[in-house]
């Protein structure tokens, strides 16, 4: 591909790589090397990423956060995601699992 020129991604817009697959589509799902599990890019501005602030923002209610998501994902897998759902509700336990470590040091 020309240094210069530059193509998008016909579904979300998204800039095209060296070898036309869009890195990190929301749109479309099939961003190369994107996790939309653990690190789903629209879950990220400006290098922060959302669980981080919401982590800052709720402080001791974190844990009731995690719990709820668990919870979500636990319900919907069935009639939505799948095993998609139940790595974000794995994602979200891993997460409790480290909190209740940090709090009973």
């Amino acid at each position: 591909m020309n240094a210069w020129a530059t193509e998008n991604c016909a579904k979300c817009g998204n800039i095209l790589d060296d070898n036309l697959e869009c890195p990190e589509c929301v749109v479309c799902g099939t961003g190369v090397g994107t996790d939309m599990v653990n690190h789903p890019p629209h879950y990220n501005a400006r290098g922060i990423e959302c669980l981080d602030a919401i982590r800052a923002a709720t402080s001791d209610g974190y844990q009731y956060y995690l719990q709820g998501n668990i919870i979500k994902y636990l319900w919907r897998y069935r009639y939505k995601n799948g095993m998609e759902d139940l790595k974000k509700a794995e994602f979200y336990l891993k997460r409790l699992m480290d909190e209740y470590d940090e709090i009973t040091k």
